[in-house]
């Protein structure tokens, strides 16, 4: 047991400003998350703190994450797209994710009624990994809306900065944009995006506006 998590545990992930407080995620959803990381620590995984959250590995590859959000807390597999889910226990934590596989739970009593699942899920995830197998990702390419396009003829700095992203950021502010069904919540996102994209940052860091 990693004394960092521990800490995560007692305090969050510390990624808002609402950590340490009874308002946190992580302490919203305690019990289960203890209960996940026992279950998956029982699997001979080793347990880290990465991207501020626990982190379980194997032979130094990435094996899962456990996690909490508002709504759920979850477990997710790097390579979820790969196991035999039979049962369909899993789900995408977004419809344009090609490998990431989630377990969602809102109570601990969820957990232990599919705990020898997910057990047989981390074990063969491992077997995965020791397999060598990988996940033959598909190139997706985001279209630009309009409003972002009459943006950059408005705005020289802005295009040559959102040039200047990595492509991951950049399809990440795209698919942000695109997802908007009104012209009018384009044109808002963009604008409060603008800062933090002539910034340099990507749409999920820290400060964000995801509105």
């Amino acid at each position: 047991m990693n004394p960092k998590i521990d800490t995560y545990l007692e305090k969050g992930c510390g990624r808002c400003s609402l950590v340490g407080t009874p308002q946190c995620k992580v302490h919203r959803w305690s019990t289960e998350l203890i209960l996940l990381r026992k279950l998956v620590l029982e699997c001979g995984l080793k347990e880290e703190l990465k991207w501020s959250m626990p982190c379980y590995t194997h032979q130094n590859k990435n094996i899962l994450m456990i996690a909490a959000f508002k709504n759920y807390c979850c477990l997710s597999f790097f390579k979820g797209a790969l196991l035999q889910d039979s049962n369909e226990l899993l789900v995408k934590p977004g419809d344009n994710s090609q490998a990431i596989r989630q377990f969602r739970f809102t109570s601990s009593k969820e957990i232990h009624q599919i705990q020898e699942d997910i057990k047989r899920y981390v074990f063969e995830s491992i077997e995965i990994e020791e397999a060598g197998l990988k996940i033959e990702f598909k190139k997706e390419t985001e279209t630009f809306p309009e409003e972002l396009l009459q943006k950059f003829k408005q705005d020289s700095k802005l295009k040559s900065a959102f040039v200047k992203l990595t492509p991951g950021r950049q399809r990440g502010y795209l698919l942000h944009f695109n997802q908007a069904k009104q012209s009018m919540t384009r044109i808002v996102r963009i604008e409060k995006n603008t800062p933090l994209i002539l910034s340099g940052k990507g749409l999920n860091e820290k400060g964000i506006s995801k509105k």
